[in-house]
């Protein structure tokens, strides 16, 4: 039996979790792959990023965190779209801003994926930041 459009939102999450490399998250993703961080504490501006970023800036938040924890409070799919509300949680590896190495980030998330050929093909991500 196939996975469903769930089930790889989820392992993609438990992935992120364990700290997974590239080559275990790049076959959750088709190649044409978008992501797109709304404005946020941590970027103001927010981001978007193609496959290859993403997974670039999946390595560099290893060297800033020394864990991370994603609660899914709720999730939605239907057709190709999966919709999650996830409590994220994160340990500094190093300091960030006034926070020491230690301390923990917390965020409320609303994370959108859309999928092509049972992979995610894009990922809007509302990510509201606890005061830090």
């Amino acid at each position: 039996m196939s996975p469903t459009n769930l089930d790889t939102a989820l392992r993609y999450l438990q992935a992120l979790e364990r700290g997974a490399t590239d080559e275990e998250l790049a076959p959750l993703f088709h190649p044409e792959a978008v992501q797109r961080e709304h404005p946020n504490a941590l970027h103001r501006n927010g981001q978007t990023r193609d496959l290859k970023t993403m997974l670039l800036d999946v390595e560099r938040g290893k060297t800033l965190l020394a864990s991370q924890r994603y609660t899914v409070r709720s999730s939605l799919a239907q057709g190709d779209s999966v919709a999650l509300e996830v409590d994220w949680s994160g340990t500094l590896a190093v300091p960030l801003r006034a926070l020491p190495a230690g301390a923990e980030l917390r965020a409320a998330c609303g994370m959108f994926l859309t999928f092509k050929d049972g992979r995610i093909v894009s990922q809007r991500n509302y990510d509201c930041f606890e005061p830090f």
